[in-house]
C-alpha cells in the first residue's frame, strides 16, 4: 500500500493502517531515543505520542498532487 493511501486510512481511524505507519517509523523513533549512550523510555514514549499526533494532524490535501 502506498504511503498516502495508508495515511488516509489511518486518519479515518483504521487501526491496522495506524499500526503499519507506526511500525514503519519505529526504527527512527528508537534511534532518536538515545541520550548520552542510554536508551530513554520516556523520550521514546514522547516521540511516539508526537508521531501519532502528527499523523492525525497531517493535511493530505496540501500534499503535491500527481500529474494527470
Amino acid at each position: 500500500m502506498e504511503f498516502k493511501e495508508l495515511l488516509m486510512k489511518a486518519k479515518q481511524g483504521d487501526k491496522e493502517a495506524r499500526e503499519e505507519l507506526f511500525l514503519m517509523y519505529r526504527p527512527l523513533l528508537i534511534s532518536r531515543s538515545w541520550v548520552k549512550g542510554s536508551f530513554s523510555e520516556d523520550l521514546y514514549q514522547e516521540l511516539s505520542k508526537t508521531f501519532v499526533s502528527c499523523m492525525d494532524g497531517f493535511l493530505i490535501d496540501r500534499t503535491k498532487k500527481e500529474p494527470e
